[in-house]
């Protein structure tokens, strides 16, 4: 019986919200959301498929062709080594969108286990982890991962880990925030009546009732994240040239925003329309994940 019951507690409350029709007839009602996620699905597959898409390569140099307006041949333009700026972006989304995926990955991987150990156990450990977060956030984001990027050296992982721990507080407090109202409930005090460890209930049956908010914030953390790559990269702390980064890209341009404003503009306006994407799904998902919205 007490194994019956302990089943029953994982398939009620341990369900992915995503499971639920209703879910994806939300979401699909939030014609922004899905714009979003349609934009985003267009960015991602040209930057896998860059090679089919462009016939030119990213990093070759060409200084005959440097800084030529827009045409048929260059749609944007080309830079001041004679590069294709549309092949350049095209190519750059591969790593921005892969730096912002990865460091919102570390910042999951770290905030949420700490966050719900942090809202279980309470006491001194609450008291420690949340001290350690107060620390992080007496830095403003974009000085913490200048400092990171300073202990650790340039380059694409650097980077990563610089971002994602900028990332980390806010998914600790949220998940902490979360775990402190899940602890109390029935279901919780049941596994404890059922001998459950305290690791077994926190990752089968506090972190899954836990994920919905830590699902949206993870689609807001992902502009973040690729604003903040972007701002390292535009200071040169980022993805070194010549391999194409839109931040670095910017900061390229901003020696010729004048004579060649293509070369600053379109890397830009790829950073706007892929935060803004992603603000855009955050926001669908926090409505269809939204329990009140879901009983209408």
């Amino acid at each position: 019986m007490a194994e019956a019951l302990s089943n029953a507690v994982d398939t009620v409350f341990s369900a992915p919200v995503a499971r639920s029709p209703r879910f994806w007839k939300i979401l699909a009602r939030h014609r922004a959301a899905v714009g979003g996620m349609a934009v985003l699905a267009v960015l991602a597959i040209l930057a896998i498929a860059a090679p089919l898409v462009t016939p030119y390569d990213p990093i070759h140099q060409k200084l005959s062709d440097a800084l030529l307006s827009p045409s048929l041949s260059h749609p944007f333009g080309t830079d001041y080594l004679g590069r294709d700026i549309l092949t350049r972006i095209i190519y750059g989304g591969r790593y921005s969108l892969a730096v912002g995926f990865m460091a919102v990955a570390f910042g999951v991987a770290i905030g949420v286990p700490l966050g719900a150990v942090s809202g279980y156990y309470g006491g001194w450990v609450d008291l420690v982890v949340q001290r350690f977060v107060d620390l992080l956030l007496s830095f403003p984001g974009i000085l913490l991962a200048l400092s990171l990027v300073a202990i650790l050296g340039i380059g694409l992982e650097n980077v990563v880990i610089a971002v994602g721990i900028s990332s980390t507080p806010s998914f600790v407090r949220l998940t902490r925030a979360s775990t402190l109202s899940i602890r109390q409930l029935t279901y919780i005090e049941a596994a404890r009546a059922l001998g459950a460890r305290s690791g077994v209930i926190i990752f089968r049956h506090v972190l899954p009732n836990a994920l919905a908010p830590v699902i949206v914030q993870a689609t807001l953390s992902l502009g973040s994240a690729i604003l903040l790559a972007a701002g390292l990269g535009f200071l040169g702390l980022g993805i070194q040239p010549p391999t194409p980064e839109w931040g670095s890209m910017l900061g390229e341009g901003r020696n010729y925003i004048f004579s060649n404003p293509n070369m600053a503009t379109f890397p830009g306006i790829a950073i706007f329309v892929a935060v803004l994407s992603f603000n855009l799904m955050g926001d669908g998902l926090r409505d269809a994940l939204d329990p009140r919205l879901r009983q209408r």
